[in-house]
C-alpha cells in the first residue's frame, strides 16, 4: 500500500492523513512523515490505524523516555520532542477558537511549561490479578484495551513512586483479598505520599499487618477505601488525615484528602495560579467569584489580595474543606463559600448572587455553557477562564464574545500533562 502523508495531529495525538477522500488517523505518526499504516477500525468517513513503518522521520521525532511507551496507554506523545508537543497543543487551541467560535485571541500567551518527567503527583492505577502474568498487575491500561499494562516503572510518576510499582504488586499478591483490590489511587503531597487501596472486602488482621509494614518500610501513608471517595480513611500511620501543598508566592497552604481533586502537576499549578492572578488583577475591596472553586486553589490567592471572594462548588465536602483552608490561612473574613450545582444554575439564582466585578471560572471538561449564558450584558468587566478542554472553552467563548459582547483579549496553553495530548488552557475576556 502507498505510504500515507501525515498532515497534522488530532486532539488525541494521532497523525492525520487522507486517502481517497477519507481521513486516516495514525497512532505513532507525526506531521511531515510518510507512514506505512495498519488499519484496525473502518468507518464510512474515517479509518483508525497505527504506523508500522516510518519513512522520512520528522525532525520533531525523538526516542521515548519510557520502555513501556506504545504498550501503556498513559502517554501518547513520548515520540515527539517536548517543544513540538507544546506547539501542537497551541495549534489545537487556536483551531478550536477558529472553527468552533470563529474568533481569534487578540494575544497568544506564552505556553506555561514545567517538569516533563516525574511530574505526575496524582494517578489512579488499575489493579488486576492475572494468573498467567504471575500475579497482580498495577498500572495504567494498555493502549486500545481494558487490560492493565504489565509495567514495572513509569517515567511520568515521581521516581520514588515509580520504584514502588513492583513492590505494590508484591504487597497485593501477599494479601488474602488480592482479587478484591481493583484500584490504587496515588496522591503526592508536600508532607506525605498517600496510597489509597480500594478494597471490596474487609482486610484480615494479617492483611492489615502487611499493609502497616509496607507503609513503614517505604515511608508512605496507606489508606483504605471500601466504597465511595469519602469513605477513604488512613490505616497507617495513624493521626492527621490531611495532606497539603503550598503556593508560596501567595503564602497559602491548601489542605486536601487523597481522593480530592487537585492539579496533577504541582510545579505547573504554581505558575498557573500566578498567571491567572496576574490576568485577573484582583484589587482590595473588589467583589470576585471563583466558580467551580474546589478546595480554594484560586480562591485563597485571590483573597490574599484583599478582594472579597465568593467560592462556589457543587461538592459539599470540597466546600467544607475550602472553608477550613480559608480559616487556616487567616482568610475567612474575605472569603465566602457556597455549595451550588453550576451546571443547573438559573437566572434567578445567578441574580441572587449579586453583581461581581470579576470572575474566575475553572470548570471540568463539560465547560460552563449554562453559566456563561447567564452572565448577560451587565456581567463582570473581566473574566479569567481556566479550561481542561479547548473545545468547550471555544464553545463558551463564542457565547461570551458573540452574545455578550466580551473581547477575547488573550489565551494560551498550560502543558500540565507532558507526553499526552491533553490540552489545558487559559483565556482572558474583557467587556
Amino acid at each position: 500500500m502507498t505510504p500515507l502523508q501525515i498532515e497534522s495531529l488530532d486532539q488525541e495525538g494521532r497523525g492525520i492523513g487522507r486517502r481517497d477522500g477519507k481521513v486516516i488517523f495514525v497512532e505513532g505518526a507525526l506531521p511531515g512523515e510518510l507512514a506505512e499504516v495498519s488499519v484496525y477500525r473502518k468507518k464510512p468517513a474515517f479509518e483508525v490505524s497505527f504506523a508500522t513503518r516510518i519513512f522520512h522521520e520528522s525532525a520533531s521525532r525523538t526516542t521515548p523516555g519510557c520502555k513501556f511507551f506504545g504498550i501503556c496507554g498513559g502517554c501518547s506523545l513520548q515520540h515527539m520532542d517536548i517543544r513540538a508537543q507544546v506547539a501542537a497543543k497551541q495549534r489545537v487551541l487556536e483551531d478550536n477558537f477558529l472553527h468552533i467560535a470563529r474568533i481569534r485571541p487578540e494575544q497568544m500567551l506564552p505556553a506555561i511549561h514545567g517538569p516533563t518527567w516525574g511530574y505526575r503527583h496524582r494517578a489512579r492505577l488499575t489493579v488486576r490479578h492475572v494468573f498467567k502474568k504471575g500475579g497482580a498487575l498495577v498500572g495504567f491500561h494498555e493502549k486500545r484495551s481494558s487490560y492493565v499494562a504489565d509495567m514495572t516503572s513509569c517515567e511520568v510518576l515521581p521516581r520514588r513512586i515509580s520504584d514502588l510499582l513492583p513492590r505494590m504488586r508484591e504487597l497485593i499478591d501477599s494479601l488474602s483479598l488480592r482479587a478484591r483490590v481493583p484500584q490504587v489511587e496515588l496522591a503526592v503531597a508536600e508532607n506525605a505520599v498517600a496510597l489509597v487501596f480500594r478494597v471490596l472486602d474487609p482486610l484480615t488482621p494479617n492483611d492489615e499487618e502487611l499493609m502497616r509494614a509496607f507503609a513503614d518500610r517505604y515511608r508512605v501513608s496507606v489508606w483504605l477505601q471500601p466504597a465511595g471517595p469519602e469513605t477513604a480513611q488512613p490505616l497507617h500511620p495513624p493521626g492527621d488525615d490531611t495532606l497539603y501543598y503550598t503556593l508560596p508566592e501567595f503564602d497559602v497552604r491548601v489542605g486536601f484528602r487523597p481522593t480530592d481533586f487537585t492539579q496533577v502537576n504541582h510545579a505547573v499549578n504554581q505558575v498557573l495560579v500566578r498567571r491567572a492572578l496576574k490576568l485577573l488583577d484582583p484589587q482590595p475591596g473588589e467583589r470576585i467569584a471563583d466558580l467551580f472553586c474546589g478546595l480554594g486553589n484560586f480562591t485563597l490567592p485571590i483573597a490574599r489580595s484583599g478582594a472579597q471572594v465568593t467560592g462556589i462548588e457543587g461538592s459539599a465536602p470540597l466546600i467544607k474543606r475550602a472553608q477550613k483552608n480559608a480559616e487556616l490561612n487567616g482568610l475567612a473574613r474575605n472569603t465566602h463559600f457556597m455549595t451550588m450545582d453550576l451546571f443547573k444554575i438559573d437566572a434567578a439564582a445567578w441574580a441572587e448572587l449579586g453583581p461581581f466585578d470579576k470572575l474566575l471560572i475553572d470548570p471540568p471538561r463539560d465547560g460552563a455553557l449554562e453559566l456563561v449564558k447567564l452572565i448577560g450584558q451587565n456581567g463582570p468587566r473581566r473574566i479569567v477562564y481556566v479550561a481542561c478542554s479547548p473545545a468547550t472553552l471555544a464553545r463558551d467563548a463564542g457565547v461570551l464574545v458573540g452574545v455578550h459582547g466580551y473581547r477575547l483579549r488573550a489565551a494560551g496553553i498550560i502543558n500540565m500533562f507532558p507526553h499526552t495530548a491533553h490540552v489545558e488552557s487559559m483565556a482572558l475576556f474583557e467587556r
